[in-house]
């Protein structure tokens, strides 16, 4: 069982930077990948960014890869969203997420244990 706490959202201006936090519980933190989605109002809940179990390697989504690192220290259980260059278009609720999946291919659907999400709100 793995439960997870997000933290670190706001509100700021286009441009900006916020880094996001997933703390997780549970003694096998360290056996799961490691995903943030995101939902926009009205939209369905999309990929972001993916950490495998040793933080060795990453996969982000298109949208966000030039602006946006993701990133995990297993000895304090958490994973991190760098996210700079903010655009309104990346307005949403941030989930973290843990599954034994392999991230390239990491889908919202094959994600065991989710976070309640934090609200990044970007105006321009």
């Amino acid at each position: 069982q793995v439960q997870l706490v997000e933290s670190g959202g706001g509100f700021l201006q286009a441009g900006g930077s916020l880094r996001l936090s997933c703390a997780a519980s549970g003694r096998t933190f360290s056996y799961y990948a490691m995903g943030w989605f995101r939902q926009a109002p009205g939209k369905e809940r999309e990929f972001v960014a993916a950490i495998n179990w040793s933080g060795g390697n990453t996969f982000l989504a298109d949208s966000v890869k030039d602006r946006f690192t993701i990133s995990r220290d297993n000895a304090k259980s958490t994973v991190y969203l760098q996210m700079n260059s903010l655009k309104p278009e990346d307005t949403a609720v941030y989930y973290c997420a843990a599954g034994l999946t392999h991230i390239a291919t990491m889908k919202a659907d094959g994600m065991d244990y989710w976070g309640k999400g934090t609200l990044v709100t970007v105006s321009s």
